[in-house]
């Protein structure tokens, strides 16, 4: 008897957690399903019913010069925060997991600070020392910015792979003659590749979307969130629906490739 309430009582709690993570993701993605749908409406007012399929609004927003320039923008930011965070990233991990050095255990810590601070505390800060330092804010100072966050992702996923990976594979290169940057580049780096990749991946969609650091850091020139902000405060249009789709395609579909490829890094 005790047994049988035991299986209806976690049968009940399994259905509960079951209950409630669906309501979450209800709560949390019916909004964009709600925005992809009125992205294909013909019909400006975004108010139901709907009138009919169309992608005028899409052509609209590819035409749009100004919103093309902010999409260059930022994928200029993202881009270059992506490879000035893959290397930084990189040799912190290396130096994580391969150096002894005094105040190591507090370094660990403190590289992860930078991501979880909200994005407004980083912003307020980097605005501070650039006004000290006397540097006028551009794309540049954005790009600084990005990259100071996002190389906590570089970072933990790098030096987590690392710990897994086979340093005798290393010792058996040297032994056969081979100089530290052949192991390097011909053992080391195609061993870590995936984490690598995913890495970048997840940090250039976190850097692309960016609106915190990004709206304290930016000069004259607008990238694509900031541009959209702007818009969004005399009201939404189909044509900012339109973007924003494409955008949450192109994002999902990026962080799905960086999931799949550092679970297949953490299966080597």
């Amino acid at each position: 008897m005790k047994q049988l309430s035991s299986r209806l009582n976690e049968r009940i709690g399994d259905n509960l957690l079951t209950l409630v993570a669906t309501a979450g993701m209800l709560f949390l993605y019916i909004p964009v399903l709600v925005l992809i749908v009125f992205s294909f409406n013909d019909n400006r007012s975004l108010t139901l019913p709907l009138r009919g399929f169309t992608l005028k609004w899409y052509e609209k927003f590819l035409s749009n010069s100004d919103m093309l320039t902010a999409i260059g923008n930022s994928l200029y930011v993202a881009t270059v925060a992506t490879a000035v965070t893959i290397v930084i990233g990189t040799v912190a991990a290396f130096a994580l997991d391969r150096v002894t050095f005094p105040g190591k255990t507090v370094f660990r810590r403190l590289i992860l600070l930078p991501i979880a601070l909200p994005g407004i505390i980083t912003g307020i800060s980097m605005l501070n020392m650039f006004k000290l330092m006397g540097i006028n804010l551009s794309l540049e100072t954005v790009i600084l910015g990005h990259a100071t966050g996002l190389v906590s992702i570089v970072v933990t996923q790098v030096y987590a792979r690392l710990q897994r990976f086979n340093r005798r594979i290393e010792e058996a290169s040297s032994d056969l003659g081979a100089r530290p940057w052949q192991t390097f580049f011909y053992v080391t780096l195609p061993n870590i590749r995936l984490a690598l990749i995913g890495s970048a991946l997840l940090s250039f969609t976190v850097s692309f979307d960016e609106i915190p650091v990004t709206f304290f850091l930016t000069g004259r020139d607008n990238t694509l969130p900031m541009y959209i902000y702007s818009t969004l405060r005399r009201g939404i249009t189909p044509e900012i629906n339109a973007v924003g789709t494409v955008i949450v395609v192109l994002s999902l579909g990026l962080i799905i490739l960086s999931v799949y490829l550092l679970r297949q890094s953490e299966k080597e």
